[in-house]
C-alpha cells in the first residue's frame, strides 16, 4: 500500500479500526499498544485473515510509537474507557495527559500527518492534541457526530422499517449528553423525519441517540462500544485518504463558525485529503440554536482545565 495509518491502542476500538482498515485495503496499518504482545498477537491475528478476505494490505503490531513514523493518518483511541456509572468528564484528567505524551512523541515522526481522535472526552481531548501537536487546526479532527449521526440513522431506519441506505440524519454539538440532533435535516429518501414521524416519536428517538453510548455501556457490564465507533472512524479515514470530499459531522476546531470561537465541537465538515477543507455552516432555529450554545458551555466548562 501507499498510504499508511496508525492506530494507537490495541482495544476493541482500536483493533476493529486495524481489521476494517486493512479489509477495505485503504493501508497499510500499524497497530501500536503498552500492554507488550497486545498489539503484535492482534495484527498478527488480523492478517492471518487477509488470505480468507483476500486483501493484500500490512498490518503489524509494536510497544513502541517509533513504528508510527511517516504516517498519512495517525488515529488515537488510547486511553482508560468509559465503565458503568462513569461520566465522560471523569475520564478528562487521565486521558488528556495519555494523548498529549502521544501527540508530542508522534508529531515528531509523522509532522505531515493527520490526527483523528477518538479518546474521550472527545471535544477535550482534541483540545489536548491540538495544543500538544501545534499543527494547523484542519489536521485535528475528532470522531463524534459521524457515531452519534450513525446511530440517530439507526433508531430511525428501525422505527420506519426503511432501509438504512435510506436515511441520513445530522447530530451536531458536544460528543455526550449535550449534543444536538436535527430532526430538521434528518431525511429518509430525501423526506424529513419531521414529515413522518409524530414529534413525540422523534423526542423518544432523539433522547435515545443521546445516550446511545451509555445504553450499551449498561448491558455491555464491563466495556464500551467499539464496533459502531470504529466504522465511523473508517468512514472518515476513507474519506481523507480518497479525498473523497465527504460531508461528515465531525468535532473541529471553531474559530467563530456558529458564533463560537476557541472551542472543539461537532459540525458538519468537508473531509478530503488536508483533513477539514471546509465547515459547513447551516441554518439554525431558535431551539436549535440554544441547545447548540448549551452544548458549547458544557465543553467550555469541561476544556478550560487544559486551556
Amino acid at each position: 500500500m501507499d498510504k499508511k495509518v496508525t492506530v494507537i491502542g490495541a482495544g476493541n476500538v482500536g483493533a476493529t479500526l486495524a481489521q476494517r482498515l486493512a479489509e477495505k485495503e485503504l493501508c497499510d496499518v500499524a497497530l501500536i499498544d503498552t500492554v507488550e504482545g497486545l498489539a503484535q498477537g492482534k495484527a498478527l491475528d488480523i492478517l492471518q485473515a487477509s488470505p480468507v478476505e483476500i486483501h493484500d494490505a500490512d498490518i503489524y503490531g509494536s510497544n513502541s510509537l517509533d513504528s508510527s513514523g511517516g504516517s498519512d493518518i495517525i488515529v488515537i483511541t488510547a486511553g482508560i474507557a468509559r465503565q458503568p456509572g462513569m461520566s465522560r468528564d471523569d475520564l478528562l484528567n487521565t486521558n488528556s495527559e495519555i494523548v498529549s505524551k502521544i501527540t508530542n512523541e508522534v508529531k515528531l515522526l509523522s509532522p505531515n500527518a493527520i490526527l483523528i481522535i477518538v479518546t474521550n472526552p472527545l471535544d477535550a481531548m482534541c483540545y489536548a492534541a491540538l495544543k500538544a501537536s501545534g499543527f494547523e487546526k484542519n489536521r485535528v479532527i475528532g470522531m463524534a457526530g459521524a457515531l452519534d449521526s450513525a446511530r440517530f440513522r439507526t433508531f430511525i431506519a428501525q422505527e420506519l422499517g426503511v432501509s438504512m441506505e435510506n436515511v441520513t440524519a445530522f447530530v451536531l454539538g458536544g460528543h455526550g449528553d449535550t449534543m444536538v440532533p436535527l430532526p430538521r435535516y434528518s431525511t429518509v429518501a430525501g423526506i424529513p423525519i419531521t414529515h413522518l414521524l409524530p414529534g413525540e416519536r422523534i423526542n423518544s428517538l432523539v433522547e435515545r441517540t443521546k445516550n446511545g453510548g451509555a445504553e450499551i455501556v449498561s448491558l455491555l457490564k464491563t466495556g464500551s462500544a467499539y464496533y459502531a465507533p470504529s466504522a465511523a472512524t473508517a468512514e472518515m479515514v476513507e474519506a481523507i485518504l480518497k479525498d473523497k470530499k465527504k460531508i461528515i459531522p465531525c468535532s473541529a476546531y471553531l474559530e467563530g463558525e456558529y458564533g463560537i470561537r476557541g472551542l472543539f465541537m461537532g459540525v458538519p465538515v468537508k473531509l478530503g485529503s488536508q483533513g477539514i477543507e471546509q465547515i459547513i455552516q447551516i441554518k439554525l432555529s431558535a431551539e436549535e440554536k440554544e441547545m447548540f450554545s448549551k452544548s458549547a458551555v458544557a465543553i467550555k466548562e469541561l476544556t478550560s482545565p487544559l486551556m
